[in-house]
């Protein structure tokens, strides 16, 4: 049986869906990444998806995520078998809750991702293709019954730990990582804290990082410097390989890189730690 390593690559790359086009993706092959996830909240018509996957020959694309607020689950469905019937095997879709402070939410949100499933459910999109971001422990145990696993979005490794250990063998693991390429840690920290700050407003992810060891005064605006350092990579490539390795090592069957400013050509930064990687 084909693990999800061997499927996705053990490192993908993250990046919002507005800011890829063809050659981005014919990029990221090239280099030797596995799979592209497309992040902020991808649209139902899976554009994007299609146009990376019409681009490239190998690579695996994903939602990271459909935001379930956002994105009607039968019109997901639909643009899924519309791009499963050019690519099979190549799609698969990343769904989530969003966030409380961005999206009003209109039911609980385990409620609601259950009847999203099950939309998808009586529109034959397989299980196995489609992935839950699961930051708490019910979450988890959803996206392990009815998807092929989680993909968390800004957590350490110890995290990815907990994961495994709570899903077993056999339950897809992909976190995304966040990285700054720049060896001076006066200006990358800077860029990092600059870049998590906006997330600290958010009690999906604040919380999920009190549940990873973090304390109050960690996660208050702008953020403790253990809090930047651990959960964004900062320094140079070997640095940044490091810091997906101690993910792989800790049970993860894919770390998804984000580059840091997410803005502009982020191709060199992505080839530096896919090189220290030797995913070529």
């Amino acid at each position: 049986m084909t693990t999800w390593s061997e499927r996705l690559g053990t490192v993908g790359v993250w990046r919002g869906f507005t800011q890829v086009d063809a050659g981005f993706a014919r990029g990221i092959e090239a280099i030797g990444y596995g799979a592209l996830w497309l992040g902020y909240s991808p649209t139902a018509d899976l554009d994007a998806a299609e146009l990376a996957l019409d681009a490239t020959d190998r690579l695996h694309v994903a939602t990271g995520v459909v935001n379930i607020w956002k994105a009607d689950a039968a019109e997901l469905a639909a643009s899924f078998h519309r791009i499963e019937a050019k690519h099979p095997g190549r799609l698969h879709l990343g769904i989530g809750t969003g966030h409380r402070e961005a999206t009003p939410e209109r039911t609980r949100p385990l409620d609601a991702m259950r009847r999203y499933l099950d939309v998808l459910d009586a529109h034959d999109v397989p299980v196995g293709r489609r992935v839950i971001s699961a930051l708490g422990p019910r979450m988890l145990e959803l996206a392990a019954e009815r998807s092929a696993g989680t993909h968390p979005y800004l957590t350490v490794p110890g995290q990815t730990a907990d994961q495994r250990a709570a899903l077993g063998s056999g339950i897809l693991v992909a976190p995304e990582q966040t990285v700054v390429l720049d060896p001076d840690r006066t200006s990358s920290r800077e860029a990092a804290r600059t870049f998590l700050g906006r997330y600290l407003g958010m009690s999906n992810y604040t919380n999920n990082m009190l549940r990873g060891g973090f304390t109050e005064a960690d996660v208050a605006l702008p953020g403790s410097d253990r809090l930047v350092d651990d959960i964004i990579a900062q320094g140079d490539a070997p640095s940044l390989a490091a810091r997906v390795r101690e993910h792989l090592d800790a049970g993860a069957d894919h770390v998804c890189v984000q580059v840091v400013p997410v803005h502009g050509d982020v191709l060199p930064a992505l080839a530096a730690v896919a090189g220290k990687l030797r995913l070529a």
